[in-house]
């Protein structure tokens, strides 16, 4: 089996990961860019980190970088 076989074979599984990593992402910067305050670092890190790690980025974002809206 070639690349273009496998992919052309899991694109249902492709296409929803996509948008949802697309869509964690988008959520994550806008937050990291509106938000002056972080637990941890600044902004330019936390942008680093949300953009070039992908789904696991933003996640790290939500759980450990913003800071509490109390």
């Amino acid at each position: 089996m070639n690349n273009s076989q496998f992919f052309t074979d899991n694109l249902p599984f492709f296409i929803p990961l996509i948008i949802l990593e697309v869509g964690l992402m988008l959520t994550a910067l806008i937050h990291v860019l509106r938000h002056p305050h972080y637990r941890f670092g600044n902004r330019i890190m936390w942008v680093l980190i949300v953009v070039l790690l992908q789904i696991i980025g933003p996640i790290i974002y939500f759980a450990f970088g913003r800071e509490s809206e109390a």
